[in-house]
C-alpha cells in the first residue's frame, strides 16, 4: 500500500508548507530519473494585442524571490514580458510521471545576478550571446556565422568576455504553483499553493 501525507496524497506530496521547499524535492528526484534535462520548462508569455506564446527554456536557478532564466532581452519573450509582466511555467518529467505548473508576476533580475551567471558560461555560449540577434528575421546563416567569428575576433581572451547590455535574466515570482502526479485511469494527483498575503495556502484538485 502506498504511503499518503496529512492529506491523502501520495507521499511525494509531502507536508510542507513552502512549495519552493516542495519544488526542490522533486527537482531533486527529477535530476536523478529524467532521461532528458530536468530543467526544461515551457514559458508562456503574452504579448499587448493578447497574443499567447510559448516556448521552451532552462530554469538557471531558483531562491525566495522565485524561478530564474536567461535571455535575450530583445527577444519576443522578453519584449512580451514588458508590455505583460505576467507568465506560466510548466515542467513535466515524463520519465517518471510528475508536472509542475506556476503562475507568476516576472522581474528582471539585477545586473550582479546577470554577471555572475553570465560568467559560469563557455566562451562558446558567451560569443553567441553577443553574435545572435534573437528572434530577429536573417536573410542567410552566413550572417550569423559571420557575426560569430566577429565578435571571436574582438574578444578573443576566453576568460574576458563581457556580457552583453542586451542580455539578463527574469525572474518569475510565484503566485501559484500546482504540483501534478500521474495515476491509473484519470485519477491522477494534484495540489495546488496560492500565495495569500504573503503566506502560501493549499488545496487538492479533482483531476
Amino acid at each position: 500500500m502506498n504511503q499518503k501525507n496529512s492529506i491523502g496524497l501520495s507521499s511525494c506530496f509531502m507536508d510542507l508548507d513552502d512549495p519552493l521547499e516542495l519544488f526542490k524535492s522533486w527537482m531533486a528526484e527529477a535530476e536523478i530519473k529524467e532521461i532528458r534535462d530536468p530543467t526544461a520548462l515551457s514559458l508562456a508569455t503574452v504579448n499587448k494585442e493578447g497574443q499567447p506564446n510559448v516556448r521552451m527554456v532552462l530554469l538557471k536557478g531558483v531562491n525566495s524571490k522565485g524561478f530564474v532564466f536567461y535571455t535575450n532581452l530583445n527577444s519576443s519573450k522578453s519584449l512580451d514580458l514588458r508590455e505583460n509582466p505576467k507568465a506560466a511555467m510548466c515542467f513535466h518529467w515524463k520519465s517518471f510521471n510528475r508536472q509542475i505548473r506556476i503562475l507568476g508576476k516576472i522581474t528582471q533580475v539585477d545586473d550582479q545576478a546577470a554577471d555572475h551567471y553570465f560568467n559560469t558560461r563557455s566562451y562558446e555560449s558567451k560569443i553567441s550571446a553577443w553574435a545572435s540577434n534573437q528572434s530577429h528575421i536573417m536573410k542567410d546563416r552566413s550572417e550569423l556565422l559571420k557575426n560569430i567569428e566577429d565578435y571571436k575576433n574582438k574578444y578573443n581572451n576566453k576568460k574576458n568576455v563581457p556580457r552583453p547590455p542586451h542580455w539578463s535574466g527574469w525572474c518569475l515570482g510565484p503566485s501559484s504553483i500546482e504540483f501534478w502526479l500521474h495515476k491509473d485511469n484519470r485519477i491522477h494527483e494534484r495540489l495546488r499553493y496560492n500565495m495569500i498575503d504573503k503566506g502560501w495556502t493549499k488545496e487538492i484538485l479533482y483531476p
